[in-house]
């Protein structure tokens, strides 16, 4: 009988994007502050990241998105489902994989500069990609309703980047030190 191998630095990784989607959860609950900041845009920059391989960047965090999303969308935005999830779901899972390719592109080095930089182009990729897929769903696209869904979606698209820049900044940093403390979490070379 062999004995199941688990890889820590897989395991812990896992384990951030998984409390990441727990807070995303808590912040529907009526938790004030925390329900204007999206944590989805940091989980799919850390997931594009620290993931090797083709499928765990994209699995991990679209499978874990996936849960949280059928969680809310049979309790607090039941009223919205369309099927199993909400109306234009793919579009929002179809951003969702663009941010992890950047993250995956973008965060080759850990660096402060290069984490500031997906952040910027995962919001631009989440605002233009869901707003897209608004005017195609509502079968209302043209460039003047696709600007004033552009300009209606500032006020939202800022609290986006804040909450990527703020759980990035956590996801990134605790990592980061985790890694330099506990040589087991680190890629072999």
């Amino acid at each position: 009988m062999s004995v199941l191998k688990i890889n820590p630095r897989n395991a812990v990784l896992l384990l951030f994007i998984l409390v990441t989607a727990a807070l995303r959860l808590l912040a529907f609950t009526g938790w004030g502050p925390l329900t204007v900041f999206t944590p989805i845009g940091a989980m799919a920059l850390f997931g594009g990241a620290y993931f090797t391989g083709n499928v765990k960047p994209f699995a991990f965090p679209l499978l874990t998105l996936f849960v949280s999303d059928l969680v809310l969308s049979f309790t607090i935005y039941a009223q919205f489902r369309d099927g199993l999830l909400y109306t234009g779901w793919f579009w929002t899972y179809g951003a969702f994989a663009l941010m992890t390719i950047a993250g995956k592109l973008i965060i080759r080095d850990i660096t402060i500069k290069n984490v500031v930089i997906a952040v910027i182009v995962s919001t631009l990729i989440h605002w233009l990609v869901s707003d897209i897929g608004g005017c195609l769903i509502d079968n209302k696209f043209s460039l003047t309703v696709y600007t004033q869904r552009l300009i209606t979606a500032i006020p939202y698209e800022w609290r986006f980047l804040s909450g990527t820049a703020i759980y990035s900044a956590i996801l990134f940093g605790m990592f980061e030190w985790l890694q330099r403390r506990y040589t087991s979490l680190q890629t072999a070379h």
